[in-house]
């Protein structure tokens, strides 16, 4: 499995580097099945995260014709619309001229990223993958309607607003599309993508590397509806 994780102007960088350990050691310990590399929809390029200045590196652009992996993160920065703090002037920036997630995460709809993730959607042989605001990239763009997906939790709302059935769950398999919700959900994520396409020994074996069990129940479309409580 070779996956590509893309980096856009803002990207969260936990979002982006807790899959990428967690895949990058499940290569090791299957001898090299797994693959890793960082993208972005313009190619290779610097490109700034939303955290402290921290930029990482995209190697490639990102292909939808590869088989294998697409996996978009969230944004990172100040949390909803500057207008909404106390004292904020109308127009002025958000406190210390950082953009907010929103505007982040609405950003990368003038860009080709979601060109090119509807042609990664409509690849039988790619599945996508989500963390954190992640799932809102793709919904925005008009690529999630009817389908099952999480999101951190502050954006539930939204995210169910774009015609997308959220789920209130840490991780949600609903077939190619694998999202995670909040930040730290990027390991879980991983684990079981691992176990899912490597196998549970490999994923087990990566837990143990990292003193890291995950967390939750992986959410799937099957099974009688729970009755409610």
């Amino acid at each position: 499995m070779h996956a590509q994780i893309v980096l856009f102007d803002g990207f969260d960088p936990l979002d982006v580097v807790a899959p990428f350990e967690v895949l990058s050691a499940g290569g090791g310990a299957s001898s090299g099945a797994v693959t890793v590399e960082l993208v972005s929809a313009e190619g290779p390029r610097e490109v700034a995260g939303g955290t402290g200045g921290l930029a990482l590196r995209a190697t490639a652009a990102l292909d939808p014709d590869r088989p294998g992996l697409v996996l978009v993160p969230g944004a990172a920065g100040p949390v909803g619309d500057p207008a909404d703090t106390p004292g904020h002037e109308a127009g002025a920036p958000a406190e210390g001229g950082d953009d907010t997630i929103p505007v982040l995460l609405g950003r990368t709809l003038g860009t080709a990223l979601p060109r090119l993730m509807a042609a990664a959607m409509e690849n039988p042989e790619v599945t996508v993958a989500t963390v954190c605001g992640g799932s809102l990239v793709l919904a925005m763009a008009g690529l999630l309607e009817g389908r099952h997906a999480t999101t951190h939790h502050l954006g539930l709302d939204l995210l169910d607003a774009t015609g997308v059935h959220a789920v209130r769950a840490r991780v949600v398999d609903d077939g190619d599309l694998v999202t995670g919700a909040g930040v730290t959900s990027g390991l879980d994520l991983g684990l079981y993508l691992l176990e899912r396409e490597v196998g549970p020994r490999i994923a087990h074996a990566v837990e143990t590397l990292f003193a890291y069990e995950r967390r939750g129940t992986v959410w799937r479309a099957e099974g009688p509806e729970p009755a409610p409580f």
